[in-house]
């Protein structure tokens, strides 16, 4: 394990800076961009994640609505983390966070700062929270490529 997971401060730090400074925090209205809402039953998070692919590569990811800490934190790294890759390589670090989060084996290096939720496993109501913004992503992809 790297020192950066034994640290639980830099952890917090990291989650508190994407809840208060969230990355790609606004919708945008260009058609290319395909929307998922989603909500949660357990909490408040209710939001939209937008995802434009241009080709096989995800061009750009947004997000915006009411979410808890966990939830815009963790999307927000999300939307960072798989900017700019192919669908196959941002379908594998989805895979590898669900991984983390289910305390499964997973690759600290390819999930980058996403890292600062490996603990949210443990506490069963976070799970959502800390998933939501990845499972949007993930279904847009699965949606995008029943329509090519």
């Amino acid at each position: 394990m790297s020192e950066l997971l034994k640290d639980p401060m830099v952890l917090r730090s990291i989650i508190m800076d994407h809840y208060e400074y969230p990355r790609n925090h606004e919708l945008c209205e260009d058609p290319e961009y395909h929307g998922k809402h989603m909500a949660s039953a357990s909490c408040i998070d209710d939001i939209t994640v937008q995802v434009k692919l241009n080709g096989d590569v995800i061009e750009d990811i947004r997000f915006d609505g009411v979410a808890c800490t966990i939830s815009t934190a963790s999307t927000s790294i999300m939307s960072e983390l798989l900017k700019g890759k192919s669908r196959e390589e941002a379908q594998a670090i989805i895979a590898q966070y669900m991984a983390m989060v289910d305390g499964q084996n997973y690759d600290e290096e390819l999930l980058q700062e996403a890292v600062a939720f490996h603990t949210v496993g443990k506490q069963a109501n976070r799970i959502q929270c800390a998933t939501i913004g990845w499972r949007a992503v993930k279904a847009l992809l699965a949606e995008s490529e029943e329509t090519l």
